[in-house]
């Protein structure tokens, strides 16, 4: 019998909150269920905050589970105020369109579409064209504005500002569950923990409507230990796009986490079973092995084997093995100042690799700078004792000038 997948996603660490635990265990344990994520194409490329949600996607449809993708292209025309201190930038139907293209080409390498299978549908199909009074007359009227205002989204933002538009976004998502809900027969939302208070406002809304039960699920959003939010660098998103995070980038970002997200990104991001995450990650393991475990999985979650092997083959090129070619020159620099965080431009002063402040950011913007393979394209950038890999950071100036950077 196969194993309830309310509970492998419980043991895995997904879940964060649930509309009524019991039942939603039940309703999955008993046969396949219709469930949708909503991804609203506000940019031209999803990026690691959504992947939690794509991996959570395929362990529902591996259970048997019937998947709907929501491309948001209606609700993006108003823009989610979840999570956001200000209101979002306004996007043209032209830039959504194409954002949402590039969306469903992503989600295939995760989940499989087709009769039978996922579904993938855009909600401008029926948000763009309803009547406003008559959306007011039969959904508005179903939701209280006490409730909407005492919400984490909108309480957060009464402050700063809330806009009307933005308003009224909960309503078009509650009408997506609705309108799933009676074309489809999906009784259950999924989405981040920051979506709470929306799938609530839709399972209310089908229990008014047509008083039946419906569920909501969210899974906990994807942090460092620290509680800070994964998937941002100093040159911006890590993104699944390849051309705007390369495979080797995206390879590098995942070998360079810190020990301590290691065990849950292995849990909440890969198939890995939770024996060989408890061996990977067990006091006295490898560590870095465990690291390298990890990004060559996502590498080929999201690119392909072919693209993960070669970008751990280039991680391996770089740093031979565990020791660095035997020419390479090395530099020291204090280790508490690399502890506390110190900049690049200063990194390259100290260790005497470049003259002056303004010749190392002549170096940076002229392309001419890459660490640990990756380039520096910043001045601004900070570098951590995070940033070691194997005790160091290998800095490429020039095409050919190469120099081991370790602490002292």
């Amino acid at each position: 019998m196969l194993q309830n997948v309310f509970d492998v996603l419980k043991a895995r660490g997904f879940i964060a909150q649930t509309t009524h635990e019991e039942k939603i265990r039940d309703l999955l344990g008993a046969g396949p269920v219709t469930f949708y994520i909503g991804f609203d194409p506000t940019a031209d490329s999803l990026h690691v905050g959504h992947l939690l949600q794509l991996v959570v996607m395929a362990h529902m449809q591996q259970a048997g589970h019937l998947p709907i993708a929501i491309i948001g292209s209606g609700t993006a025309m108003v823009g989610d105020p979840s999570g956001k201190s200000d209101m979002r930038k306004m996007l043209s139907r032209e830039e959504i369109t194409a954002n949402g293209e590039a969306f469903k080409s992503q989600m295939r390498n995760l989940v499989t579409f087709g009769e039978g299978k996922a579904r993938m549908i855009d909600n401008a199909d029926w948000l763009l064209n309803l009547n406003y009074v008559a959306f007011l007359r039969d959904i508005g009227v179903h939701f209280s504005v006490n409730r909407m205002l005492a919400a984490d989204c909108f309480r957060s933002r009464l402050e700063k500002g809330l806009s009307f538009i933005e308003f009224n976004y909960m309503l078009m998502q509650g009408y997506d569950f609705l309108k799933l809900y009676e074309d489809y027969g999906c009784r259950l939302q999924l989405g981040g923990d920051d979506q709470w208070s929306n799938i609530l406002g839709g399972a209310d809304l089908i229990r008014r409507v047509h008083g039946e039960e419906a569920y909501g699920m969210t899974f906990t959003l994807l942090t460092t230990s620290e509680g800070k939010k994964m998937g941002k660098t100093e040159n911006g998103a890590v993104w699944l796009d390849p051309a705007k995070t390369s495979p080797y980038e995206f390879f590098q970002y995942w070998r360079n986490i810190h020990d301590a997200d290691v065990a849950r990104c292995l849990k909440l991001l890969t198939f890995l079973p939770l024996e060989t995450i408890d061996a990977l990650t067990a006091d006295g393991a490898d560590i870095n092995a465990a690291k390298s475990v990890l990004a060559h999985a996502l590498v080929e979650l999201v690119h392909g084997r072919d693209e993960a092997d070669k970008a751990r083959q280039s991680a391996e090129s770089l740093f031979g093995q565990g020791t660095f070619p035997a020419d390479m020159p090395e530099a020291v620099v204090a280790a508490d100042l690399l502890q506390a965080g110190v900049n690049v431009l200063d990194l390259l002063v100290a260790t005497a690799l470049a003259p002056s402040k303004g010749e190392a950011r002549r170096l940076i913007l002229q392309g001419g700078l890459t660490v640990n393979g990756l380039k520096v394209k910043a001045p601004e950038r900070i570098f951590t004792t995070g940033d070691l890999v194997q005790g160091a950071l290998v800095v490429r100036m020039g095409k050919k000038n190469f120099h081991r950077i370790a602490p002292s």
